[in-house]
């Protein structure tokens, strides 16, 4: 086994071989962690569409008087003229004051 790293290029074969797995700018080790960033870029791509659909869904259903009226209800609890808001709380909903301390 001994000739066979006397020879050499064998030798240079394997520090050609150390070289671009662990030293060079375009190792292995390299190309994995831009395979894991890419990999994450990719996931956050996706995130992000899914938010931007969710978004224009949103932006559609608020285009309308009567979107614009429904949240205006339920979540700034406006009503029009000659017309009673009444919110239900659950028991479960309502925190106790012995709870907040």
């Amino acid at each position: 086994m001994l000739k066979y790293f006397k020879n050499i290029f064998v030798i240079i074969f394997i520090v050609f071989v150390i070289w671009m797995l662990f030293i060079d700018s375009n190792s292995l080790m390299i190309h994995h962690e831009l395979n894991e960033d890419i990999s994450d870029l990719e996931n956050e791509k996706e995130y992000y569409n899914k938010e931007i659909e969710k978004d224009k869904k949103a932006i559609k259903e608020l285009s309308t008087e009567e979107g614009i009226e429904k949240l205006a209800r339920e979540k700034y609890y406006m009503k029009k003229e000659n017309e009673d808001i009444y919110i239900i709380e659950y028991q479960d909903s309502i925190k106790n004051k012995n709870n907040d301390e």
